[in-house]
């Protein structure tokens, strides 16, 4: 029979630790205890946990509040949902971490051994799981052109110092690319220091839409960016509807 969960220690108990993470959700019912419950260890090591809410229909909020140390309900958005977070974080460091995205078992070394090198940011590697064939390419790809550019995305679990986040203005409150513009404001603060620890992602959406569909329309919507659309045109392009 398996041990109860221990209930995991305060903020103020285990302050020590100075990192905040930040998940931005809407609507993950399904799988928002999974993922909150492998979080829990940190928890017991003084690593904070905010959940943000963008106006969930379902019982995410309602799931999510016995496992976070706090629950938020900002608009929907994510750049707009992590701007809030960081806002009511206590840690000194801040580490953004989608839903769906979970992070490898010493994350919170690596976090700390990439910002006392010297980067006021990072990242971590991807890899993709339960998506089709060939998603492992898209990941090396992913990987390579971030270590190349400097540039991070979303998935890449991003993380940073309070003091960067806040010198980099935070994310822009914009309907898609807040990762990639966030990336290049913090890459004029200082190169990312680019972990090989791999965080793990869900392949739904190449999984959904088909593997080369999804990686074109992410060319194509990537390069729609550098040449000045609108993020409200390409996240209506990608599927987004605002409430």
């Amino acid at each position: 029979m398996p041990e109860p969960e221990r209930a995991p220690r305060s903020v103020a108990d285990g302050a020590e630790s100075g990192l905040s993470i930040v998940m931005p959700v809407l609507d993950e019912a399904t799988g928002i205890v999974a993922r909150l419950q492998s979080l829990q260890s940190l928890r017991r090591e003084g690593v904070e946990l905010i959940v943000v809410d963008g106006g969930s229909q379902d019982d995410t909020v309602a799931l999510a509040g016995p496992l976070a140390d706090r629950v938020v309900a900002t608009g929907r958005g994510r750049g707009r949902q992590m701007n809030a977070g960081a806002v009511c974080a206590r840690g000194t460091t801040l580490l953004f971490l989608h839903a769906d995205t979970a992070l490898p078992p010493d994350a919170m070394s690596a976090v700390r051994h990439a910002l006392a090198g010297g980067a006021a940011w990072g990242r971590f590697d991807v890899r993709i799981v339960d998506g089709p064939a060939g998603v492992a390419v898209v990941a090396w790809a992913m990987n390579l052109r971030s270590r190349i550019t400097g540039i991070a995305t979303g998935d890449q679990a991003m993380f940073c110092t309070r003091e960067a986040f806040s010198a980099a203005g935070g994310f822009p409150e914009i309907a898609l690319m807040e990762d990639i513009v966030l990336s290049q404001r913090l890459r004029a603060i200082s190169r990312p220091a680019c972990r090989r620890q791999r965080v793990e992602t869900s392949g739904r959406r190449w999984a959904h839409h088909g593997l080369v569909r999804t990686v074109l329309t992410m060319w194509w919507l990537r390069l729609r960016f550098w040449l000045g659309a609108s993020p409200d045109a390409l996240a209506r392009a990608y599927g987004y509807t605002p409430r």
